[in-house]
Parts: structure tokens; sequence; C-alpha cells
């Protein structure tokens, strides 16, 4: 027999194989019968195991990353000799691997167990981040960066098709809202901890404040990262966290929203087939442009403690003067999402929205120098990109959602790949130089505002005409 019959053969059989999962989903789909007690339970359930486990790991994963703006002014800076430019790399470093690594952490996990994948690369993303504590010198801080970086890129992504695969779309923007909310509150308790450390630590053991900082954090995420491992689901066709009648249910539900979800057996695609489908797709670009505005002006995230401080706080008040900003932003982004979930058809409008308030608070800015306007302009500029944070994430996966797992696992980690890219330039926005007005800073994020705006509202056009599954 030769090569091409065999090769025809394969594809026969997988065709074959496809018509029959495609006669399993229908039956399913068939007999399901929505919102009755049995799958409010069920999605409590999910929601038990998947949402604070989730939302733990974001939110030390968060601050592993940023507590670097907390080092620099508890000390770190004048230690390590950092000025601008040299700061600016540190966080630059971090971003490059993180970006690059996205796309194949997500098509391991597509095929792997999120509970064993997640929790392994968070234990040893803690460790180094234990690590930096005793770094001798800056060249020595770029390196631990960059490894954290390679090692944190497949959280994120890996969250999202997760969440992707065990939520409706009509239940996502809240569930996108808890998520995001960690990160927004690592920030406020990143100043907290840090305010205490400056104050407490330092010196204890011979250790400088900033570096019992890392040490502290680090240790905390390798710890959780152990015990999430025994919590976290995996997918709905595989997971050990529920009885086979829950995993159907769990199947039945997004089958009913047109979600994709694969079973063990069913034909997949190759890593290959999978890349080009996903970057062919013209939704996914123009969630690649609303994403990089949204996050390329929410690296305004890093600069809150310097941006205080040249408000005329000095450092330790500086670190708790930004917790404020956080508080507001966690409210606005979790009533964004509830609302979100009923009123699904304006997603488009509402981030092109939230976008608009930013974006003139970031013009207002640029024109007024009072100190205490500038604070409040900072808070709900702040409350805006937050909100759009979570808000983007969610339209991106409900509306990807009808794709195969591989595709979708794709599709998201590059959205958020793309995204971070824009943190490479922003680390440069406020260079200290500009002190205090910034307004190279504040007028690029005008700009990146008004893209996400036009982003956003054309896909709300767009997605109108033509449904995510034309």
């Amino acid at each position: 027999m030769g090569k091409s019959d065999t090769n025809h053969e394969h594809a026969e059989d997988m065709e074959i194989e496809a018509i029959e999962q495609q006669k399993q989903q229908q039956e399913l789909v068939e007999t399901y019968v929505p919102d009755t007690e049995e799958e409010r339970k069920l999605v409590r359930k999910i929601d038990l195991y998947l949402l604070p486990t989730m939302w733990l790991m974001y939110l030390l994963s968060y601050m592993d990353r940023t507590n670097i703006g907390n080092a620099k002014i508890a000390g770190m800076e004048e230690d390590l000799q950092l000025d601008s430019n040299r700061y600016s790399i540190s966080l630059i470093v971090f971003f490059i691997g993180y970006v690059l690594c996205e796309v194949p952490s997500n098509m391991i996990l597509a095929r792997t167990k999120p509970s064993i994948f997640l929790s392994t690369i968070m234990s040893l993303w803690g460790i180094v981040t234990i690590a930096m504590a005793w770094v001798p010198n800056y060249q020595a801080l770029v390196g631990l960066r960059v490894v954290v970086g390679i090692l944190e890129a497949g959280f994120a992504p890996g969250m999202l098709l997760l969440l992707s695969s065990w939520y409706k779309k009509s239940e996502q923007s809240k569930r996108f809202a808890v998520y995001i909310s960690a990160a927004i509150l690592s920030g406020a308790f990143g100043g907290l901890i840090a305010g205490a450390i400056t104050s407490g630590l330092d010196g204890v053991h011979g250790l400088a404040g900033w570096r019992w900082l890392f040490i502290v954090e680090g240790a905390a995420t390798t710890g959780w990262s152990i015990i999430a491992g025994f919590i976290l689901p995996d997918f709905p066709a595989n997971t050990k966290r529920l009885t086979e009648r829950e995993r159907e249910l769990a199947i039945q539900r997004l089958l009913s929203e047109q979600v994709s979800t694969n079973s063990e057996d069913s034909p997949k695609p190759t890593h290959l087939q999978a890349l080009k489908i996903a970057l062919t797709n013209w939704r996914v670009w123009l969630f690649v442009v609303g994403y990089m505005a949204v996050v390329g002006s929410s690296t305004l995230s890093y600069f809150y403690p310097t941006l205080v401080n040249g408000l005329g706080y000095d450092s330790h008040l500086a670190q708790y003067m930004t917790i404020p900003i956080y508080i507001a932003a966690f409210v606005c982004t979790l009533i964004t999402g509830i609302f979100m979930d009923k009123h699904q058809q304006w997603r488009g409008v509402v981030l092109g929205a939230w976008m608009s308030v930013a974006m003139v608070c970031a013009i207002i800015t640029c024109a007024v120098y009072d100190f205490k306007a500038r604070y409040a302009l900072l808070v709900i500029m702040a409350s805006g990109l937050w909100a759009s944070n979570g808000l983007s994430l969610a339209y991106a996966s409900s509306t990807l959602g009808s794709m195969p797992n591989e595709i979708r696992a794709i599709a998201l980690a590059f959205i958020n790949a793309m995204g971070n890219l824009a943190q490479i330039y922003g680390a440069y926005l406020f260079p200290s130089s500009d002190s205090p007005k910034y307004l190279m800073g504040f007028g690029v994020i005008s700009g990146l505002c008004l893209t996400g705006v036009i982003s956003y509202l054309s896909l709300h056009v767009l997605l109108r005409r033509w449904p995510e599954r034309s």
C-alpha cells in the first residue's frame, strides 16, 4: 500500500470520527434543559473549584510581576544603581520571554492537564522570585526577570482557555471580571506589603526591605501552587473533580451555546493547522489591536507609585496612596462584568465608552498640573482601563468560543501575547526626565485609547453583521 493510500485512509477515518462526534453532540444538545436546579448546582461547584483557586493564583502572579515597581522606590534603585533606562530594561526583558512563549505554552496546555501544568510553572516562577532577593547587581536582576517572564508566560493564556472551556458565553463577563480583579487588588495589596516591609523589615537579618518583598511574595506563590494542583479542575471532558453525570452536563451547557468542547478521543488538528486557522481569522486580529490598546494604556499601573510620588507624596505615603486607585478600579470592573453578562450584545459599545473615558482623562491630565486634580483623574483613568481589560478578554473568549479547543487556545494566547507586547514600549512612557508632568506618557495613552475605541466599536458593528460562526 502506498503512502498516499495510507494518508487517504487516515483522512477518511478522521472524517468519520468527526461525523460521529457531531451526532453525539447533537444528541446532547437536544436533551439539554437549561437553567435547572441541577445545572445551577453544577455551576456553583465549578465556581467553587475554579474561581477562588484561579483568583489567588493570578493575584500572586501579578504581584510577582509588578513588585519590581514597589521594590524600586523601596531602595532597590539605589542599591543596584538603576537609572531610568536600566529600570525600563528590567521591565521590558520580562515581556520578551513572556510574549514569545505564550502561544507555544497554550499549545501544550490544550493537550495536557491544567491542574498539573499551571501549578508546576507557578511553583517554578515562585522559586525564581525568591532568588531575586539575592541579586547582587543590575545584570543579575535582568537575567532573573527573563526567567520569570518565560515561566509566567503560560499562566494568563492558560487561565483564559480554562475559563472559556467551562462557562457559557452569557456567564463569562462576570467570571473574567473576577479574574481581572485579582490583578487589580494585587496592586493594592502590593502597596500594603511594600509599605509594611519598608517600615518594618528593612535590615532584618542584614537584608534590605525590598529584598524581603521578593522573599515573602515568592514563598507565598510557591506554597499556593502546591495547594492549587489538588484543587484546580482540568477540562470538562477529563476533569476528576466532577462525576460522570456532571461532566456530561458541563459539556451539554457549552454545546447549547456553540462553545466547542473536545473529548479525549475527538479528532484534533495538528499544531500547525491550528496555528494557521487561528492566525487567519480576522476577528482575532481586531481583538489583538483592541487589546494592545488596552494593555498599552494600562502600563500606567507600573508607574502608579512613581506618579503619586511625583504628585508630592514621600516614598512611604506614595505606596499607600496607590490603594484608592485600585479599589475604584476593582469596583468598576466588577459592576461592568455583572452588567455585561445581562447585556452581551453591547460589549463593544461599553468597551468603546470606557476607553473614551480613559482617553479624556489622559488628555485633561496633559493640561492640568494641580496635584489633587491629577490624582482624581488617575483614579478615573485606571477604573476605565481595568474595566476594559476584563471585558475585552470576555468579549474575545465568547466570540471565539465556537473554535475547537486547540485553535481557541492559540487564538486567546496570541491576543494576550500581542496585547502584552505593548508593555515593552509602554515601559518607556514615563521616564524620570519627564517628571512631574509626564506629557509624553499621557499623550501616548490618549492615542492608544482612541485606537481601542475605534477597534471595539468596529468589532461591535462587524460581529453583528458577520457572527462568529460565519
